[in-house]
């Protein structure tokens, strides 16, 4: 038989691991709402910028850079990612000084924007490949590995607990 002393320190003790754990994937699921979001913002603005209205003749403005219009999709869905997570998913972890929280966000974001920017230049200039289809397949797999370094960067680094 187990003394009561140790079975009310176990007990505790898993309910503070429960505890962290729903707040992790509390914020997990906030984090994940927003990069939708964020998604939906890039792929689309990359796409408009790339290819252009569907149905229409003509590609879009940006149809002979897609390496910089995957930066300017990009850019604008870090924007959107960042009032996301700092008024939404972090809102009780913003620092007092919105600069410098703004500085180490767009850091972090220069990194996955790196990351997806990559792929679709490899994607382009290594494999040969300029079908919407490979253009996409490019970016949601950097999207992945760029998502889940920012997620890791945002609680390390950008958010952090006061």
């Amino acid at each position: 038989m187990i003394p009561s002393a140790i079975s009310s320190a176990m007990t505790s003790a898993a309910a503070s691991v429960r505890n962290a754990v729903r707040g992790v994937w509390r914020e997990a699921a906030k984090f994940g709402v927003v990069g939708a979001l964020a998604f939906v913002v890039d792929n689309g603005g990359y796409n408009l910028l790339v290819f252009g209205l569907p149905g229409g003749a003509r590609g879009g403005p940006m149809s002979a850079s897609p390496v910089q219009a995957s930066v300017v999709a990009t850019c604008a869905a870090a924007l959107f990612s960042w009032a996301g997570n700092r008024y939404w998913t972090y809102r009780d972890r913003h620092r007092e000084k919105v600069t410098r929280e703004l500085v180490l966000f767009l850091v972090a974001n220069a990194v996955g924007l790196a990351i997806t920017a990559g792929t679709v230049y490899a994607s382009r200039h290594l494999l040969g490949l300029d079908s919407p289809l490979s253009d996409n397949t490019a970016r949601i797999l950097g999207w992945v590995l760029a998502t889940l370094f920012r997620f890791y960067a945002y609680r390390r680094y950008v958010f952090v607990a006061p």
